[in-house]
């Protein structure tokens, strides 16, 4: 069961919902106006639209009938979205059915003579398109900055890295989606000031229910090793005594050393968190207070969808891998803290009446709480002036003092027009 996609589909939905409430309330304050279009009915469906309808369907024809029918029974579902395996005739059947739905749909209306019309388009009519472009550009965004971080890797391997369905850098579909969606609002004459400060809650809670998906799929996004707790071998927790920590480090050298474990006679590679030594291992001991349980400071991912750990006793399932040392369930912890920071976000929204305000004030929370996420996680570092800090952290410090930038701005201008 794909859990990490169906919490990032949610997300999307979800962003959309608070999107559309935001967008109809300035258009009711009369801040957003609606826009004049002229669109031509009573055509024929033409050519282009049909074999576009027709290629779409054949993709999703050859794709979702061969999953029932012509998947490899040793390919998972994700490997075989990303591969070339397909139903042809379920492809062709699929072209059939939307090309000829384009047809009939557009013929039922057809008119002796085509009529051009003036409609009126509000911004909120236009989310789907919004959703759309944020979804295509924030996945494209994602996955090259994932690629960035990952250079040597992506140098060895970069047809793999492309297409493989992991690897994904939220900044970058941030930002790639913020730059496709801002370029869609000026040529549909939408106020960009009013849209990024409708977009903001929705973006805060967007992140807190995908990062959901990451916690439940253990797709690999949590933090270093809380030395506090250890494990048995599926994952059951419990208070490390003095030693412990050294005994799993000792008991699993080649996995934490070289990313690689001994299973059946063989070798393999499992993960891309190789320290080199022990003394390399990343960790901090933190007991949480007894009102809270356990995992919520230290969590194994037991099945996580990586493969990443070493086997689980007696489980033969593809993925059949636990980590050895508990870890910080950061994903977890942006869930909650990210829905706290929506919940805050909703509840002043409508005091805020400068523009640009909301949007420097989400800038500065996403910012200052990714930052605070990074000191909990490893990832690939870069120096700059001197310090090292990871792709994120450089990011997060960007985007605080641009979103502190925004709001003295914003402030100041509303200042001077009231003088």
């Amino acid at each position: 069961f794909n859990s990490f996609g169906l919490m990032v589909a949610m997300g999307f939905v979800a962003a959309a919902w608070v999107l559309t409430l935001e967008l109809k309330r300035k258009e009711k304050a009369g801040l957003l106006q609606p826009r004049e279009e002229i669109i031509v009915v009573g055509k024929p469906a033409s050519t282009a639209e049909i074999v576009f309808n027709a290629l779409t369907g054949f993709v999703f024809g050859y794709k979702l009938i061969g999953f029932f029918f012509s998947r490899p029974e040793n390919m998972n579902p994700q490997e075989y979205l990303f591969s070339a395996e397909g139903n042809f005739l379920g492809g062709l059947l699929g072209a059939a059915v939307l090309g000829g739905l384009k047809w009939y749909d557009k013929n039922k209306v057809k008119l002796a003579a085509p009529e051009r019309r003036s409609v009126r388009i509000w911004p909120h009519d236009r989310v789907g398109d919004i959703i759309i472009l944020g979804l295509i550009f924030g996945i494209l965004g994602a996955k090259l900055f994932d690629n960035l971080e990952n250079w040597d890797e992506f140098i060895q391997h970069p047809v793999e890295s492309i297409f493989s369905a992991s690897g994904l850098t939220f900044y970058g579909g941030l930002i790639l989606a913020t730059i496709a969606i801002c370029w869609y609002a000026y040529k549909k004459g939408i106020s960009l000031r009013h849209l990024v400060d409708a977009a903001a809650p929705a973006l805060m809670i967007a992140y807190a229910i995908g990062r959901i998906g990451c916690q439940v799929s253990g797709d690999g996004d949590w933090g270093i090793f809380n030395s506090a707790y250890t494990s048995d071998a599926y994952g059951k927790l419990s208070v490390a005594q003095p030693g412990d920590f050294q005994k799993t480090l000792l008991a699993n050298t080649t996995y934490f050393t070289e990313g690689k474990i001994i299973e059946n006679g063989k070798e393999h590679f499992v993960t891309d968190r190789i320290y080199g030594s022990l003394e390399n291992v990343p960790h901090k001991s933190f007991k949480g207070p007894s009102f809270l349980p356990d995992w919520f400071f230290g969590y194994c991912f037991p099945n996580n969808v990586n493969k990443d750990g070493v086997p689980i006793p007696g489980v033969q399932l593809e993925h059949n891998k636990v980590l050895p040392q508990p870890v910080f369930p950061t994903s977890l912890y942006e869930t909650i803290i990210c829905g706290l920071l929506f919940a805050f976000m909703w509840l002043i929204r409508r005091k805020i009446s400068t523009p640009m305000l909301m949007f420097g004030i989400y800038l500065v929370l996403n910012g200052a709480e990714r930052f605070f996420i990074e000191t909990m996680r490893v990832n690939k570092g870069y120096t700059v002036f001197g310090m090292r800090a990871t792709q994120a952290e450089l990011i997060a410090i960007t985007l605080v003092i641009i979103g502190l930038a925004l709001m003295i701005y914003s402030k100041f201008k509303v200042k001077n027009t009231y003088r």
